[in-house]
């Protein structure tokens, strides 16, 4: 018979999550994820296969409760979708755990240039977001909230995604909610 698994999953992936998302994966060895989810060693890898396994279920789990996509979709006005996801972004950087950044961009700053696979799934993620990003500009046109000039709305999302993670990257080297909100401030001012 086999051994019923003594744990749940969801609680261990968001503890290693965070526990990554902090040291990022170099800097986490498997001691540290044992010590910080609370289970054994064997029993992590019966159930992720390995540290490395273990890391890219955190990221499809970061990824999956992000909600950046779910507002630029579920806001009636585009410009303000846009709006609504950098101000949250500000005030989550700002917060306590701001200086861990995002845990995508810092993953993919550590880990794309050496694992294909890990690479992939990021570039799918910001794939996605430039997406979500091209659609509220969509609506916002479509509504005439932006400025006639903004032709190249793929360029617009481009850009926009490309600030969100400026502004992770901010937010790990530098203190102060002012300094965020000056970013987000100008960033959205693109749209006028």
């Amino acid at each position: 018979m086999a051994r019923h698994k003594e744990f749940d999953t969801t609680v261990v992936l968001s503890k290693a999550m965070y526990l990554f998302w902090k040291h990022g994966y170099e800097g986490t060895s498997i001691q540290d994820l044992v010590n910080h989810v609370g289970i054994k060693a064997q029993s992590l890898y019966n159930a992720f296969g390995g540290k490395r396994e273990l890391f890219l279920a955190a990221l499809r789990y970061y990824a999956d409760h992000s909600t950046t996509v779910r507002i630029l979709d579920s806001t009636p006005s585009g410009k303000e979708a846009i709006a609504t996801v950098f101000r949250e972004v500000s005030a989550i950087f700002s917060g306590p755990d701001g200086s861990k950044g995002c845990f995508l961009i810092n993953s993919n700053v550590e880990m794309a240039p050496h694992d294909a696979e890990i690479a992939d799934f990021l570039e799918k993620e910001r794939t996605r977001a430039i997406d979500a990003y091209y659609r509220a500009l969509t609506r916002a046109k479509e509504q005439g909230e932006l400025h006639e000039r903004h032709q190249d709305l793929m360029a617009l999302a481009r850009y926009l995604s490309n600030a969100q993670g400026g502004l992770a990257i901010t937010a790990k080297t530098s203190s102060g909610r002012m300094i965020l909100d000056d970013i987000v401030r100008v960033t959205l001012s693109i749209l006028d």
